[in-house]
């Protein structure tokens, strides 16, 4: 990984442990679908008149389906889930039921057809699973079950949420793409968080939202799609190795939540689990072979990644800019058709 790859996966991996906090301290004086509105809203009014002055809005709209499906899946769905996960869970148990993201998103690459699972994949997965399987089992209550699934269900919005952005949307304006789907989100949430509004806001709880708001959700996104663009979909949810160190320090710090045998366990073996459910499988070098009679390299063998020649009297293209939308298709992971744009 690239030393700027390094400095936005710290960056993301600290904002993104944050939120866990901040939702559990919110969500004690407000309802779950007033903390998601209040986020998505604020952080729509921030951006919407940058994103105007910049014109990003047209590519994106051209995508209205992929967009709108991105908005559920990653937000609406996943921030309303979360929040009331976290009125019967700890921050640091939410935070660690959010580390097997990269172990879904392995799944799903799989099935798709995109990457393929080798032996060490599996026990990673194994492993990954056996750690939640522990937390769950040592330190969450038969009525909290629902609370967990809930959580649960956020991971797989985030990691479908991760898939979408790098396999549709990664060559679009990311302010475009971030504005266009917390306003759907606001809107969405509106008129929920209009009735289920308490009758007032105590200051812990509204900092609490304007956190959520302007630091891990305006923050957070613009960080995120600059680190799909640079590492890919699948080494970019690996931010959720760290995410739960930073959750469970914080809760235990902040909040004065306990450190459980449950925690103690579960931890590294979810993380152990994630990195080797996400490390890539290492490919034998072929032999070199000459070019045929004209001048055409020979055809490369299955999961090689395939870098494209830039055209006569061209040099080849640098990076892409992160806040532009890139001229040529970013890097992406699609298994034998991987290109790498470092």
């Amino acid at each position: 990984m690239s030393r700027r790859g390094w400095w936005l996966f710290c960056a993301l991996s600290v904002v993104w442990g944050v939120p866990y906090l901040l939702i559990r301290v919110a969500v004690r004086d407000l309802d779950p679908v007033v903390v998601a509105g209040g986020r998505t809203l604020l952080g729509a009014l921030v951006l919407l008149p940058i994103a105007f002055r910049r014109k990003v809005f047209r590519p994106v709209l051209r995508r209205a389906r992929v967009l709108v499906a991105y908005t559920v899946i990653e937000i609406i769905g996943p921030w309303w889930l979360l929040g009331w996960g976290e009125t019967k869970l700890s921050s640091s148990t939410a935070g660690l039921l959010i580390a097997i993201v990269p172990l879904i998103t392995a799944i799903l690459l799989a099935a798709l057809g995109h990457e393929k699972i080798g032996g060490h994949r599996i026990v990673g997965l194994l492993i990954g699973f056996a750690g939640v399987a522990t937390l769950v089992g040592l330190d969450i209550h038969l009525d909290n079950f629902a609370a967990v699934g809930a959580v649960l269900l956020t991971a797989l919005g985030y990691a479908g949420g991760a898939i979408i952005i790098n396999r549709f949307l990664g060559d679009l304006p990311p302010l475009g793409v971030i504005t266009c789907s917390l306003t759907l989100a606001a809107l969405f949430y509106l008129p929920f968080a209009v009735i289920r509004r308490p009758p007032a806001i105590t200051a812990p709880a509204g900092w609490a939202v304007v956190g959520l708001a302007l630091i891990c959700t305006v923050g957070a996104f613009l960080l995120l799609f600059a680190l799909v663009a640079e590492v890919g979909a699948s080494r970019a949810t690996v931010i959720t190795y760290v995410n739960p160190a930073v959750a469970i320090v914080l809760g235990i710090l902040i909040l004065r939540e306990p450190f459980t045998i449950g925690v103690a366990i579960g931890f590294p073996l979810i993380i152990l689990g994630a990195i080797l459910a996400t490390a890539r499988s290492r490919v034998r070098p072929a032999a070199a072979t000459p070019p045929d009679s004209v001048g055409r390299s020979p055809a490369l063998s299955p999961g090689t990644p395939a870098t494209p020649r830039p055209a006569a009297g061209r040099p080849r293209p640098t990076h892409p800019r992160p806040w532009s939308a890139p001229t040529s298709a970013p890097r992406t992971d699609r298994g034998s058709n991987r290109t790498d744009r470092r």
